[in-house]
């Protein structure tokens, strides 16, 4: 009797063996089709939406599960952003960015979010002015996922003397030919003119922007702070000078820099108290204690919850010629019992402990979580933290921190008991006596408690000041170049 056809087999294979590698590639093809179908299906996952208004700029993030392609241009009359991003369904998560855009954001107006087409969803920017984006993605660090970024700058850059000039921190008589030029000088120009000037061993531009204060008899050094006694009411802060004596008029300038924010959040205490919120407090009541020195004015670095990279933190102090700049942080450890008050200053040559050494790598981690896009960077001032640190500037920060130090071991326990240094980034600045104050530790619940109860950051303003002021008594800053 004749097999049905469907039993017939090619000469020299048996049926059996041809059914079972039938079965085994049918298996394996829908094995094949069973991963490939899924991941031409699956879109990326918006896991959150954040938005960060600020006069700097806005910045909008979108964190997934991978990394995302995005293209954009811009739209005139009226201004918009248009984006739109590949491999992306339109989800809940990503239709709550409309609601994230407050009223007050200084660039955007609102945003439109739809399903362009298929795996494209689209954004689009309704803008207040005309913007300069940037547009890139950061991978996976710290507690983040692949982020994308919007960054929205205004054409014209934010200059930091024309915002103190709007919130009335700075007189327009100061800078009248608007923001002025801060060449960098080289090393051995710093060090030589260093030497020359041993009061205060710093360089300073020569066309500064202020000259507030009146000094006698000294051309060369001003004592802006008065430390212990006030001048009567009135006492005349102009005498007639001799014509070889002219009078210097001087304002001190200082730049508080609150770390981290944004993006950025810095160390967290186990009740949730994150460093970025408690810095920010400390700052502005240092701010205003600071303010009520005379003959004192303060920028800060950021006076909202908004990232600023390390570098433009230094760049923005150049900016308005800051005579100081204090780095105020609330790291934490590893361990909860650490605790302390402790203040940094550069080093060139390694940290002084382990401790310091950690601390910096944290610190320095910030550009990484906040968030920069290293194509932007500017190459030159990158060059000018890295390469114009001199042995002068770190000498001055020295007697600031010490000074700074000694107050602050009045209200709180001190790490170590004396001044420690580490290659923070933010302490760079080749021309400017700068310090980096470690309130305490978040990460310890006792300080935690501290750090947020209004007493204690009072304290900790009132010791900064002191320090400062002390510094000040036995190292005057040098005169401008400004006459009166």
């Amino acid at each position: 009797m004749s097999r049905p056809s469907s039993f017939r087999t090619r000469p020299g294979l048996a049926p059996a063996s041809r059914m079972s590698r039938r079965t085994v590639l049918k298996a394996g093809g829908t094995l094949l089709l069973s991963v490939i179908a899924p991941m031409r299906a699956r879109a990326a996952q918006i896991l959150g939406v954040r938005v960060w208004p600020a006069a700097d700029y806005t910045r909008v993030t979108l964190e997934n599960d991978t990394d995302l392609k995005a293209t954009h241009f811009l739209v005139p009359n009226p201004d918009r952003m248009v984006v739109d991003i590949e491999g992306l369904d339109l989800n809940p998560t990503l239709k709550s960015l409309v609601a994230k855009i407050q009223a007050n954001d200084p660039y955007i107006k609102q945003v439109r979010v739809g399903q362009n087409r298929p795996n494209v969803v689209r954004l689009v920017f309704d803008l207040k002015e005309q913007v300069k984006p940037q547009v890139f993605t950061l991978p996976p660090v710290g507690t983040y996922k692949h982020r994308l970024i919007f960054d929205l700058y205004p054409v014209a850059p934010v200059d930091p003397i024309a915002q103190m000039i709007e919130k009335g921190e700075w007189t327009r008589d100061d800078a009248p030919n608007g923001k002025p030029d801060l060449p960098a000088a080289p090393p051995d120009a710093i060090a030589a003119m260093a030497s020359e000037m041993p009061a205060l061993a710093v360089v300073k531009p020569a066309t500064p922007p202020s000259a507030l204060v009146a000094a006698s008899n000294a051309p060369e050094v001003v004592k802006p702070l008065a430390v212990a006694r006030e001048p009567k009411p009135d006492a005349k802060l102009e005498a007639k000078a001799e014509p070889s004596k002219q009078k210097v008029v001087r304002m001190v300038t200082i730049a508080l820099d609150p770390g981290h924010g944004g993006e950025d959040p810095g160390a967290s205490g186990r009740r949730g108290t994150r460093e970025k919120d408690v810095v920010l407090a400390v700052a502005k009541r240092l701010k205003d204690k600071l303010e009520n020195v005379p003959n004192v004015r303060v920028m800060l670095t950021r006076d909202g919850d908004y990232f600023v990279p390390l570098g433009k933190r230094v760049e923005k102090a150049r900016a308005v010629q800051a005579d100081l700049f204090v780095s105020i942080h609330a790291d934490g450890f590893v361990s909860p019992t650490a605790r302390g008050s402790s203040v940094f200053v550069l080093s060139e040559k390694g940290a002084t402990s382990t401790a310091a050494r950690w601390l910096a790598n944290t610190q320095n981690l910030s550009d990484a979580i906040g968030g920069v896009n290293l194509k932007s960077q500017d190459k030159q001032l990158a060059g000018v933290l890295l390469d114009l640190s001199t042995t002068a500037q770190i000498n001055d920060s020295m007697k600031l921190a010490k000074a700074v130090l000694s107050e602050i071991g009045g209200i709180n326990r001190l790490h170590r008991g004396e001044v420690e240094q580490a290659g923070f980034v933010v302490l760079k600045a080749p021309d400017i006596p700068s310090i980096l104050v470690e309130t305490a530790f978040i990460s310890n619940p006792e300080e935690e408690a501290k750090l947020t109860d209004n007493g204690y950051q009072d304290q900790l303003a009132d010791a900064i000041t002191k320090g400062i002021k002390q510094y000040f008594a036995k190292n005057p800053p040098l005169a401008k170049s400004r006459m009166t």
